[in-house]
């Protein structure tokens, strides 16, 4: 496994880090499933997990906390988010979900100073530990002033419950006027050989700036992983099942484009999906790659992505027959 530091900081990460959006009730699997994915990746060399509290309202922060439980702490990184608030909370509508018991739950976008206090509280709880290493905002929240936000963060850090700062889906503007307040070591957003469109300005800003980027969906929810067809039924409950992105036209389409990396893949004896994922850590600015995975045998594989290395020829190729941003 590939470790990388962010910029100026002690924070070292494992270059593929464990996203567990999907082990929070957002997709149908097994509690146990989601423990043992999380324990099988940081036995492969993952020592870096990323939640929110928004994952499953909740849940997701839950089983992270009960994976690592029996983990030694200092060998892990923990990052979490904080600012979407579903329990009833004031705040800016951020959108509407099914909760837990199949009825709407409003999420809200509440980054004020108390709300900050009592999601930390919280998150510290469900994943049983005293201490996050990497806090980040999880949506720009435009009804709360800023250098509210970013103070409440700062005496976090002071607390000593808190270690880095960070945001995610910021754009280079806002991350200037964030700056203005404290130290933002990070930008979470997504990016993949499908999604380019945040290089020229948010990926260049963290590089100029001396910032670590953190690509989430890098294998578009199993769209660049070759694995969907056209055809393909999603279940009830799989954001997927009604999504426009996941049409068979689509998926039609971006198998043309997965046809052409799986020469290369076969000459290294990897998976379409690790190449993916080795192509995404490799990119100008990334400091590490979210792979989410659903048992114990995808976090090996997404793991092993760390491993691998694509030499100067082989991202060129990738680069010369990338689908257009």
């Amino acid at each position: 496994m590939e470790y990388r530091t962010f910029p100026g900081t002690d924070l070292d990460i494992s270059v593929i880090v464990f996203g567990s959006w999907a082990n929070g009730g957002w997709l149908p699997e097994a509690r146990e499933n989601a423990i043992g994915a999380i324990r099988a990746a940081w036995q492969a060399g993952v020592t870096t997990i990323d939640t929110a509290p928004l994952y499953g309202l909740g849940d997701a922060e839950s089983i992270v906390g009960e994976a690592i439980a029996c983990l030694p702490r200092d060998s892990l990184r923990i990052l979490t988010k904080f600012g979407l608030r579903w329990d009833g909370t004031a705040g800016t509508l951020f959108r509407t979900v099914a909760g837990q018991n199949g009825r709407p739950a409003d999420i809200v976008h509440n980054a004020t100073r108390e709300s900050i206090f009592t999601e930390c509280e919280a998150s510290l709880k469900r994943l049983k530990t005293d201490y996050i290493d990497l806090y980040q905002i999880h949506w720009p929240d435009d009804s709360t002033p800023m250098d509210e936000t970013f103070e409440a963060l700062q005496r976090l850090i002071e607390q000593g419950k808190v270690r880095y700062a960070g945001v995610s889906n910021y754009s280079a503007g806002q991350m200037a006027e964030a700056g203005k307040s404290m130290r933002i070591v990070s930008n979470q957003i997504h990016y993949s050989m499908l999604s380019r469109g945040l290089e020229k300005q948010t990926v260049k800003y963290c590089i100029d700036h001396n910032m670590a980027v953190l690509a989430y969906r890098p294998l578009e929810s199993g769209l660049l992983t070759g694995t969907l067809k056209p055809g393909t039924v999603f279940p009830d409950g799989d954001f997927r099942r009604n999504n426009a992105k996941f049409c068979d036209e689509n998926i039609r389409g971006t198998g043309e484009f997965i046809r052409l990396l799986k020469p290369l893949a076969e000459d290294k004896k990897i998976s379409i999906a690790q190449l993916v994922l080795r192509w995404t850590a490799q990119r100008p600015g990334i400091t590490g790659v979210l792979a989410g995975a659903m048992n114990a045998a995808q976090a090996v594989e997404n793991a092993r992505a760390g491993d691998i290395r694509l030499s100067d020829k082989e991202m060129g190729y990738i680069d010369s027959i990338l689908p257009p941003p």
